[in-house]
């Protein structure tokens, strides 16, 4: 029996313009992925160093670095959501693709919530999900645009605090609305920043993997069929842990994991089965000050974004 059959979906952490051109086809109609995540991270890279930008970017001299990049990253979108539309269609819970509202808006509710629906209705496909992140007014911005109809992904979660946060400011009522949600538990994070801290190499690392099991654990328990954990952040950048080791040890029933392509083809390679979560989850994490890890993670991920963010506006008309 497939993972997808047993509840388990991968999704694509990876957008690019040639890339779906060929690649991305080629994996979503081999059954291999079931939808796909962008942030301003990958799209800086893709913007500003792939050559299949280059004529539209030349078309669109003369205009605001932001009408630039919406109008490429739009178009990548778009395409993304018609390649899903079929596979979206068959039971409305895979075949999104996620695109973030500007990082630099996150501390302002207001202005997020207008360009997120700006965004949602000129982008104009069923299967786009809004992004997200976590945060004081993330929340509040999560709450009107699913009221407005538009699917949500929370990103940059890290603690079960958020989780719970999301989950009350997205369906407070536990609403059986039509549009879904995925809640992006961020995993290998933890990770490199405790081998920071204690100056180790360990080749299996459990604290990523346990807190994400443990915000998992609360999102079945809400018991919303709209609302799906996503795992994120599970490449890896270290040698001396196996490449897909962030899948093979989440691969849980109702979940999602999103992976950097290098970690999707090693999966591929591998035989692996459906887990279930760890019993002594609560007496491991209590090991760890993971509210102040938490706080200082999702601070360390709101800069990375809006400083990708703003060194491919300064740089995309060049």
């Amino acid at each position: 029996m497939s993972l997808r059959k047993c509840g388990f979906s991968l999704w694509c952490d990876f957008i690019e313009r040639d890339f779906l051109d060929f690649e991305f086809r080629e994996l979503i109609n081999n059954g291999v992925i079931y939808g796909a995540t962008s942030n301003p991270s990958i799209f800086a890279n893709a913007i500003l160093k792939s050559d299949a930008y280059t004529k539209d970017k030349d078309n669109l001299k003369g205009k605001k670095a932001k009408e630039i990049y919406e109008n490429l990253a739009f178009s990548d979108i778009k395409k993304a959501a018609e390649i899903m539309l079929p596979l979206w269609k068959i039971d409305n819970d895979d075949g999104f693709i996620s695109i973030e509202i500007d990082p630099l808006l996150c501390d302002d509710a207001p202005k997020s919530i207008d360009e997120g629906r700006r965004i949602y209705k000129e982008i104009n496909m069923p299967n786009v999900m809004i992004k997200v992140p976590a945060t004081n007014a993330g929340f509040e911005i999560m709450n009107e645009l699913y009221k407005s109809g538009i699917n949500i992904n929370a990103t940059l979660l890290f603690s079960a605090q958020q989780v719970r946060n999301a989950l009350d400011s997205i369906c407070n009522n536990k609403s059986r609305d039509a549009n879904k949600v995925v809640l992006s538990v961020f995993v290998s994070r933890f990770d490199r920043l405790l081998e920071s801290i204690n100056k180790t190499q360990d080749s299996n690392p459990k604290l990523g993997i346990y807190n994400a099991m443990n915000c998992y654990n609360l999102i079945q328990d809400f018991g919303n069929p709209n609302i799906r954990v996503l795992f994120a952040s599970t490449g890896v950048k270290d040698d001396f842990i196996a490449k897909d080791y962030y899948i093979s040890n989440l691969l849980l029933k109702n979940s999602i994991n999103t992976a950097p392509l290098d970690t999707i083809r090693t999966f591929m390679n591998n035989s692996v089965d459906m887990i279930t979560p760890s019993s002594d989850i609560d007496t491991y994490l209590s090991n760890f000050d993971l509210e102040a890890m938490s706080k200082e993670l999702l601070d360390d991920g709101l800069n990375a974004f809006k400083i990708s963010f703003e060194d491919m506006l300064k740089n995309i008309s060049k």
